[in-house]
């Protein structure tokens, strides 16, 4: 079949490609999409595939109804599969005002069954399957029509793909018993409230702000949820408003006229006009929040520097737990989670002392904060040697 006659372009073929859709048991699912120069992510190409159809669905196409693939998307009785599924649930959330469901997510899947951190969709696809991806259309416009065969037949490849890696990976953790495992992390890729845009929220997202006082963040947090707003108004990425290092530094010298806002150094983004007076404001917000009230700093920084060789100890035992179980290491716990163990121990706020995590790395780890635990050579292997209480060795 052609490409160009397995895309859908109108709302008639598309409600009766999701009506032979919904017979499936699964299918696989992705999305082209355009954010350069939008605060929200511009839906350009949806890419589906069953047990033997596939197709790609035009949303830029003139009158299209997109509401027959929403019904198929929130089916219960067809299983949505995708890789690194975060983005395009992001998408569907803001389109549909709900999430797909269910679904499966091959890169977590992947995971989880040792295949490294965030394996890329072609290697996954090379190793699974030993076919080799296109990438000569990877960073092409998908806005831009009329699209090109090349292009369909390339969009559509990646869902043909994805349904023999979900078959591998799904032989894979019924094997080894780790499907309670991705169920787990499912639940957490499907909360709606990871997609919901709190902009009093977006200044965690600022990178490299130093050591951090209530006075500085509490500032900067009224600072990034005005310019949050203002780009999600606008429908411009943040920085077109004004970049991270113009929030920071005015954060750090709070101005309280526009002559004093005018000395601050704020790189390549400008304030004009009424922002000037708005984000005068949002510094004033920052400042009258009372001293209870304020942001307080994650504490990463002080972490990092008293944990030291601790820390480090404790990534040791990461990745050596890592690999006995044939599990990515990013997946049981980041730099942060160690940091917060080795400084807070069993009240670390951290997910490696929950559920599967803690069964894989998180009791060893408190096991060897306590002494009871140390990490051996041998040969070229780590191995975990426990050690009895001391009261036992008098």
């Amino acid at each position: 079949m052609a490409a160009h006659d397995r895309l859908i372009v109108d709302s008639a073929a598309l409600a009766a490609i999701c009506r032979q859709f919904a017979s499936e048991s699964f299918i696989s699912v992705d999305t082209e999409f355009m954010r350069e120069k939008t605060y929200w992510s511009r839906l350009c190409l949806v890419q589906l595939a069953g047990s033997d159809r596939e197709c790609a669905i035009d949303p830029l196409a003139e009158g299209i109804d997109f509401a027959p693939l929403y019904d198929l998307l929130s089916n219960a009785q067809v299983l949505k599969v995708f890789h690194a599924a975060r983005q395009d649930l992001e998408i569907f959330f803001h389109r549909m005002g709900r999430l797909p469901a269910p679904i499966f997510d091959t890169q977590i899947a992947a995971m989880v069954c040792g295949f490294g951190d965030q394996v890329a969709y072609d290697r996954l696809v090379a190793k699974l399957t030993g076919e080799r991806i296109d990438k000569a259309f990877r960073f092409t416009d998908w806005s831009l029509r009329p699209l090109r065969d090349r292009q369909i037949e390339y969009a559509i490849s990646d869902v043909t793909h994805l349904r023999a890696v979900y078959e591998r990976l799904s032989e894979t953790l019924a094997a080894n018993g780790r499907e309670p495992w991705l169920t787990e992390e499912i639940s957490e890729l499907i909360n709606p409230r990871t997609y919901a845009a709190d902009p009093r929220e977006s200044y965690r997202r600022i990178g490299k702000i130093g050591r951090a006082s209530p006075r500085f963040l509490a500032i900067l947090r009224e600072l990034a949820a005005w310019r949050d707003t203002e780009a999600q108004r606008l429908d411009i990425p943040r920085a077109r408003v004004l970049r991270d290092e113009a929030l920071v530094e005015i954060a750090h010298h709070p101005p309280s006229t526009a002559a004093d806002l005018g000395r601050v150094r704020l790189g390549r983004g400008a304030i004009r006009g009424r922002s000037v007076d708005e984000v005068l404001a949002a510094v004033r917000r920052g400042l009258s929040v009372p001293e209870s009230d304020r942001p307080r700093a994650d504490g990463r920084e002080t972490r990092a520097t008293s944990g030291g060789p601790l820390v480090d100890l404790l990534k040791v035992l990461l990745k050596a737990k890592c690999d006995e179980y044939g599990v990515a290491q990013k997946l049981v716990a980041s730099s942060a989670e160690i940091e917060g163990i080795a400084a807070e121990g069993d009240n670390a706020p951290v997910r490696a002392l929950h559920g599967w995590r803690r069964d894989v790395f998180g009791q060893d780890a408190l096991k060897l904060l306590r002494g009871e635990m140390a990490l051996a050579a041998k040969g070229n292997r780590l191995t975990v040697v426990s050690i009895a209480p001391a009261s036992t060795l008098r």
